[in-house]
């Protein structure tokens, strides 16, 4: 059976030939997909971003170095870790690596072990990120759905008032804003009151939400 196309992708990124043939093979034996480069300049005119998965980058290869990639990958705002794989490691290049961006730093030849056990690592993390970022996407665009007054009632629930005072502070009846109060629950998905909050907190971190007024037109 193929893999999925949406399931994780190492792309491998060496020009010696033996090293890329050994590490895929090695990658592959639990279950990840490879794509192997030998030029980087043809991996980063290539190279699709939107995959999930991790990259795994030597350092020291003919026109273009390994820190140059990852310093152009960085500028793009790739969000896939990169794994730096070096034969000539030193603490100066391991800084400038991590400076740089580099999720991990391994020297060659790599213990397997420690290569696998880091791009797993890897992958779980870009995973859970790229999952954060859907969500986030997702509760902004929930909360698009909501009208002004809507979010009036919202900001005032996460201050803790009750229907009665926000309705005085919003001169509604009781009525309308427990209204109010059951259309932005429905609209924002929530199902009680700490994931309303909950998602409100992420929201504020992720957009500016509007302030209580009592000013806003119905």
């Amino acid at each position: 059976m193929n893999a999925s196309p949406q399931s994780p992708l190492i792309h491998l990124i060496d020009d010696d030939a033996a090293v890329r043939d050994g590490l895929a093979l090695l990658i592959g034996t639990v279950g990840l997909r490879v794509q192997t480069w030998d030029d980087p300049q043809a991996f980063l005119a290539q190279f699709d971003r939107r995959g999930i998965g991790a990259i795994v980058l030597d350092v020291r290869m003919p026109g273009i170095s390994g820190l140059a990639v990852l310093e152009n990958l960085v500028a793009q705002g790739v969000d896939q870790p990169v794994l730096m794989l070096t034969g000539h490691g030193t603490v100066e290049l391991c800084r400038r690596a991590f400076k740089a961006g580099a999720a991990e730093f391994l020297e060659k030849p790599v213990d397997d072990e420690q290569l696998i056990e880091a791009l797993q690592a890897a992958v779980r993390q870009h995973v859970r990120s790229r999952e954060r970022v859907h969500g986030d996407q997702a509760a902004r665009e929930r909360f698009a759905q909501l009208s002004v007054r809507e979010r009036e009632v919202l900001a005032f629930i996460v201050e803790g008032l009750t229907n009665k005072a926000i309705a005085r502070r919003l001169d509604l009846s009781p009525r309308t804003v427990e209204t109010h109060r059951a259309h932005l629950f429905a609209k924002l998905e929530c199902e009680s009151l700490a994931q309303l909050i909950r998602g409100y907190a992420a929201l504020v971190e992720a957009l500016p939400l509007p302030l209580p007024s009592g000013g806003a037109g119905r």
